[in-house]
């Protein structure tokens, strides 16, 4: 996303906003803004922790992101946030 307005920007958004729309939205009714927002919110976590992706060999990108980042920087401090 390199924010020239090029086609291939908006490539990334969807194809986080598509799973999300039919996967969760479109599956439930929440009647305040608060469910749907932490509604969405788990099924962000779900996403990127626990869903298999068939691009990362069926493995979360959560888990991806973590073995890449021991690998280019062990000596390094890992720092999280809650």
């Amino acid at each position: 996303m390199d924010g020239k307005g090029r086609f291939l920007d908006n490539i990334f958004v969807k194809r986080l906003w598509r799973p999300l729309k039919y996967e969760c939205v479109y599956l439930h009714a929440w009647e305040t803004g608060s469910d749907a927002k932490a509604g969405v919110g788990k099924w962000v976590e779900f996403y990127n922790r626990k869903r298999p992706h068939s691009a990362l060999g069926g493995q979360p990108p959560a888990v991806i992101y973590w073995q890449r980042n021991e690998t280019t920087q062990p000596d390094q401090q890992v720092h999280r946030v809650a």
